[in-house]
């Protein structure tokens, strides 16, 4: 699982679900929630390994707004 913390912004949600589909990584479940101009996402998803893991944390880091994006413990 992984958690991502943002502005909120229109569009968020579909920047974020657009790097799953061009990366091939299939979110099982989604879970958002904003209060006072902030988001905190959480996904499930299914990745092969650390690297792609790693990679797919990187591009969400570089989306317009988002604060941080890691993995859940």
């Amino acid at each position: 699982d992984i958690e991502v913390e943002a502005h909120d912004r229109q569009g968020l949600l579909r920047d974020i679900s657009d790097l799953f589909a061009r990366e091939k990584i299939n979110a099982t479940k989604a879970n958002t929630i904003s209060r006072h101009n902030l988001a905190l996402m959480q996904f499930s998803i299914e990745v092969t390994n650390l690297e792609q893991l790693s990679r797919l944390l990187t591009l969400i880091q570089q989306v317009p707004n988002v604060i941080s994006a890691h993995r859940r413990d």
